[in-house]
């Protein structure tokens, strides 16, 4: 025995180990915090007790996890190269790493590559960070030079990307590409830059030509889903709501026949919202005191909280009240991945603030402060960054922690597996957070002011402009609107139909009659489907021509007009308007925002590989008029114009589904 060990359990915790096969028993007593060693007893195994008696002699903070003085140092978590050979990388498509690492080794060497060979990455998304670990890997093995460009059109990671605006003070993706790229920019640069100046200037962004760099969800403020529908999240700080706002949600909800969810994060999700009907949804929220949830973006996006103090008998913080000033502080920022956070009363952690990416958890003497967990695929337990802390040294903490992860992680790399690749871990992060090591404390805290003082409510701006909501209209040449999803009703609520589990290549469409799909006829001629200004800076919207959905893409960049057909095959959903536009080898193209199929905007191919094209038609301007050249709307036989007939003849499309039957060859 050494120390203390027998200090009163009231101010200290005990670690205990026992292995009776063995005959070994070891206890430890730390201080509250976990920072310091008070004694032990050790018995059949005292080849740790010089130092562990020179550890509680000393004083000093323990250099590590107090668990790891009888467990030993931690190891982090199996890296890319570690994984089993049959371990499934990308669930969405059945991916191993042994199939990812062979088309490596047979010349695949860009995420590009990779995605047209394997199909990883082609689906949710979500695996591209282990998928390119792995790349970086068997490139390194292999003695190739590992490439960390961006892009093609970038030849910089987003770490030294974000030092080059932030030196440059550049505001606008126009000035990063000309100063530091080539090319046009991708759906890969481009939400990254605007990420980038979200996290350093806080700029309005829809304005500024920033809307088209969004991907669909920053776009159009809201998460896009089946059908090309979205999501409508209001913020609800700590998850306090009065019985005034769950009326109005409900209200609402009814209103616009939208389907309702209670979320994970202690809000209410209201899905099915049509895009044109957006502004309207949100009025009558922001009428009512929501604000944007920011559910569509990569940033904070709920502070859970239990009821503390407030109600609870066993609570000794204020739990509520905290996570609500917490999540006013943090709201609207941008960042590499988006944040969840967490507050808990006491140590039964009701709000689950040790998987998140930051939470606490009240003591007697203050909070306790976790951060770089995560639930998901891969869940992670939080680590303790400080002890007792008061709310202000909270606060403090957390905006230089938050700042430092902007700063430094990767594209789409939650705070966990940035801690794990961070070196030094958990103890160099607190050297940098709480000790300052670095000396860039007081500018980490300045940059968080910054976003804090510049905060807006990014639906409120939208709905209180004229010329803002124009762009939510589903077609820029008409008031009128088209369902484009089948619904079906179940639980008394609903909801899209299921998606067909295959896709129908143009070479096999069938039409409703049984006919084989025909091309159309040549007897086009231009037709005038809106002026210059309906149509986004480098970006697209829908305009309707009879019964057929044509995406129109404004390409400024290159002084370049396109048309295509605004269904993506994939999932037959009408939504490439709303894709982001961009170049591959100088190919223009566009990425469908539900799957990031691209497409080239010249031939209509896919660019990923896929068996399957879009129509494309030609495009020109006369004088402030855009013009298509297409043949006239009962013969545009087109996959368009079928696909999106293609369904019962017991729903809204029967009629029309006849006409385009009787009008085609």
């Amino acid at each position: 025995s050494f120390g203390e060990y027998e200090a009163d359990i009231g101010v200290a915790k005990s670690l205990t180990f026992e292995d009776p096969i063995g005959g070994v028993y070891k206890r430890l007593l730390v201080t509250s915090d976990g920072r310091h060693l008070l004694g032990g007893m050790l018995v059949g195994d005292a080849s740790d007790f010089t130092k562990l008696l020179s550890l509680t002699r000393s004083g000093k903070p323990l250099p590590g996890p107090a668990h790891e003085l009888i467990l030993g140092a931690a190891t982090k978590g199996a890296g890319a190269s570690e994984l089993a050979d049959d371990c499934q990388v990308c669930s969405c498509n059945n991916v191993t790493k042994a199939a990812v690492c062979a088309a490596v080794q047979g010349g695949a060497a860009t995420i590009g590559a990779l995605k047209s060979c394997t199909r990883a990455g082609t689906g949710c998304g979500g695996c591209i960070p282990l998928v390119t670990d792995l790349l970086h890997a068997e490139l390194a093995k292999a003695g190739k030079i590992v490439d960390k460009s961006l892009c093609e059109h970038f030849p910089y990671s987003r770490q030294e990307l974000l030092q080059i605006i932030k030196v440059k003070q550049y505001r606008n993706f126009a000035d990063v590409i000309r100063g530091h790229g080539r090319g046009h920019g991708c759906e890969v640069c481009k939400p990254t830059v605007a990420s980038i100046l979200a996290s350093l200037w806080n700029d309005k962004i829809l304005d500024g030509d920033r809307d088209t760099l969004q991907d669909t969800n920053d776009r159009f403020l809201g998460n896009i889903q089946r059908g090309g529908t979205y999501s409508v999240v209001p913020r609800v700080p700590g998850g306090e709501i009065t019985p005034d706002k769950l009326i109005t949600l409900g209200a609402v909800a009814k209103k616009y026949g939208l389907y309702t969810k209670i979320t994970g994060g202690q809000r209410v999700d209201l899905f099915g919202a049509p895009v044109h009907q957006l502004p309207a949804i949100w009025e009558d929220l922001v009428t009512a005191g929501f604000e944007s949830g920011h559910a569509y973006g990569k940033a904070l996006r709920t502070v859970k909280s239990c009821v503390g103090t407030t109600w609870c008998r066993y609570g000794v913080g204020d739990s509520v009240g905290f996570a609500i000033r917490i999540e006013n502080r943090y709201k609207g920022l941008r960042s590499p991945h988006k944040l969840k956070s967490a507050v808990s009363g006491c140590t039964r952690e009701c709000a689950e603030a040790q998987s998140k990416d930051f939470g606490l958890i009240a003591t007697e003497k203050g909070y306790n402060l976790y951060v770089c967990g995560n639930g998901g695929t891969k869940p992670r337990h939080a680590d303790l960054l400080a002890a007792d802390l008061d709310e202000d040294t909270c606060i403090k903490y957390i905006d230089r922690f938050l700042m430092y992860y902007v700063m430094t992680a990767d594209r789409l790399t939650r705070t966990s597996v940035w801690l794990e690749k961070l070196e030094g871990g958990i103890d160099f992060l607190r050297k940098v957070v709480i000790d300052d090591y670095l000396g860039i404390c007081a500018e980490l805290e300045a940059m968080m002011q910054r976003v804090v003082d510049t905060y807006h409510c990014e639906w409120a701006e939208v709905v209180r402009d004229p010329e803002r909501r124009k762009f939510f209209q589903q077609f820029v040449n008409t008031d009128e609107t088209e369902p484009t999803i089948e619904i079906v009703h179940e639980r008394g609520q609903s909801r899209p139909k299921d998606w067909s589990s295959d896709t129908i290549p143009v070479t096999e469409l069938t039409l409703p009659n049984g006919k084989k799909y025909l091309p159309a006829t040549d007897d086009r001629t231009w037709v005038r489907v809106g002026k210059v200004d309906d149509f986004p800076n480098e970006g697209g919207s829908a305009v309707r021509y009879g019964y057929a959905q044509i995406a129109v893409f404004r390409f400024t960049s290159r002084n370049e007009w396109y048309a295509t057909s605004n269904m993506c095959p994939h999932k037959q959903e009408f939504v490439l308007s709303r894709g982001i536009i961009g170049d591959a080898q100088g190919e223009p193209k566009v990425a469908c925002p539900l799957h990031k199929k691209t497409f080239s905007l010249k031939t209509g191919d896919c660019l990923t590989g896929e068996p399957y094209s879009i129509d494309t038609f030609p495009v020109k301007v006369d004088g402030d008029d855009v013009l298509l050249f297409v043949p006239p709307p009962g013969k545009l036989a087109t996959q368009t114009a079928i696909e999106q007939r293609k369904c019962a003849s017991s729903c809204h499309h029967a009629s029309a589904c006849q006409e385009v039957v009787s009008l085609t060859p």
